[in-house]
């Protein structure tokens, strides 16, 4: 007898890269020790959260005798957080934002499945360029969409705009970006950004539908070179930007995020009554309300991007003396290399071989390259020099 949907049946057979290459970590840290293991898989901070963290958390367990400090609130969120965000985010986006145009989410995760579900009709497709985070296309798909990605340019990776432009259609609802991007680091340029817009207001035009901008920026903080990182809503009029504290704050579990909405948009105030529907029909019902309490008290608070900053340094003297090209990511904190191998794949396999876990660049929809994540501390970095090199002189 069935137990699963063909559909997950589907998705456990096709399991994530990622995750994979993270068991297959703890299966070769067991057998030969973790400090023998170099595990560049899966990006999951390994920073501590801000000092403040510690004292938001002390204040909730002394006030948990008060009536509703751990329950119910709007399903948007608690209004004065809401206030509190929405200032930041204006500063952040040069726009002026207020409560309104804002939901608190479950996470970027969580609020971009509530956008979906919100805009998204059977057969309706959303564009993202690849390579890109493998989840996209399961978010999509939850609400009967599709997923097209389309390449980006060779090892620069910037958008194809032309290629992009081609893969516009009738069903054609949303193009969803991430900047700086997983897995690439890159940056989108304002010029890229505006030429992208006016592909989709002259598509608009012609079809008579509304095409969603939605920018996933949860590494926006980790900007290394202090480069322009424009908004979305300077660009293109029916845009939103979904964030999360999880990379910034070192809480990504604690599911904590937002959709904001640009206040210039025909229809915002709909649409943001539409996520905050969807934020609670999906079963998030609010966003989780310690991680509420949490923000309240940090927000404005950032984990140290320069310790980032050097480990990117430390990795791209680990690539340089292995020999393997790359292009230096701009922020996030992954590298995306050019596989000395053709078939990803298989070079990754030998580099398990020599206790190294890195991630296909085929996982995210773009085969030849592979992801190297550098939320590990610096020491793991640099000793895993020999690995690399012995990696790439034994091909």
């Amino acid at each position: 007898m069935r137990v699963l949907s063909e559909q997950v049946s589907g998705y456990i057979q096709n399991s994530s890269f990622i995750r994979k290459m993270f068991e297959n970590g703890i299966r070769l840290k067991a057998e030969f020790g973790a400090d023998k293991v170099f595990d560049f898989s899966l990006g999951n901070p390994d920073l501590p959260p801000p000092e403040g963290v510690g004292r938001a958390l002390r204040k909730v367990a002394d006030n948990i005798s008060e009536p509703f400090i751990t329950g119910y609130m709007p399903n948007a969120g608690f209004p004065e957080l809401r206030t509190k965000v929405a200032a930041s985010v204006s500063k952040e986006q040069n726009t002026e934002i207020k409560a309104s145009n804002l939901v608190l989410t479950c996470g970027a995760a969580g609020g971009i499945n509530a956008f979906f579900r919100a805009v998204l009709e059977q057969g309706d497709e959303v564009i993202c360029p690849a390579p890109y985070f493998v989840e996209y296309g399961f978010y999509v798909a939850n609400y009967g969409g599709r997923l097209v990605p389309v390449k980006a340019k060779p090892f620069t990776f910037e958008l194809d705009i032309e290629a992009m432009e081609a893969a516009l259609t009738d069903n054609t609802r949303a193009i969803l970006i991430n900047s700086p991007n997983n897995p690439t680091g890159v940056i989108y340029s304002r010029n890229q950004l505006e030429q992208l817009a006016e592909v989709m207001r002259r598509h608009s035009k012609k079809t008579g539908k509304l095409i969603y901008l939605i920018s996933d920026e949860p590494y926006r903080f980790l900007n290394y070179d202090n480069v322009e990182i424009p908004s979305v809503f300077d660009v293109y009029e029916n845009s939103a930007v979904i964030c999360s504290y999880s990379k910034s704050l070192s809480l990504a579990g604690a599911r904590i995020g937002y959709v904001v909405v640009n206040p210039a948009m025909d229809g915002a105030d709909e649409l943001i009554s539409g996520i905050t529907l969807t934020n609670r029909i999906l079963g998030f019902v609010n966003a989780p309300v310690i991680a509420q309490h949490i923000l309240s008290e940090v927000l404005g608070s950032e984990v140290d991007m320069n310790i980032y900053k050097e480990r990117r340094q430390a990795m791209a003297e680990v690539l340089d003396y292995a020999g393997i090209e790359y292009t230096m990511p701009g922020g996030a904190f992954y590298f995306f290399p050019k596989s000395p191998l053709d078939n990803d794949k298989l070079f990754c396999d030998k580099l398990m071989q020599n206790k190294v876990l890195a991630v296909p660049g085929s996982g995210f929809g773009y085969s030849g390259y592979f992801r190297l994540t550098f939320c590990v501390s610096k020491d793991v970095i640099t000793r895993s020099a020999e690995a690399f090199k012995q990696t790439v002189d034994a091909l």
